[in-house]
């Protein structure tokens, strides 16, 4: 097994550490009903992704 030869300080770590964070999900408005979906989701309340309908939704 791996053993450090020094200690890595909490500044290096940190550093090396900066770019692994969530980031927020980029978010789209559907052409169709102008909801708020994700990319390369089908719209959950209409059901069309890309001008076609994909899912049939039923109306209430």
């Amino acid at each position: 097994m791996a053993h450090p030869k020094h200690k890595v300080s909490k500044q290096r770590r940190d550093k090396r550490r900066t770019h692994d964070k969530a980031v927020a999900p980029t978010l789209a408005t559907c052409s169709n009903c102008g909801a708020t979906v994700m990319y390369h989701r089908v719209c959950p309340e209409c059901g069309w992704y890309r001008g076609r309908q994909i899912i049939q939704k039923s109306a209430e």
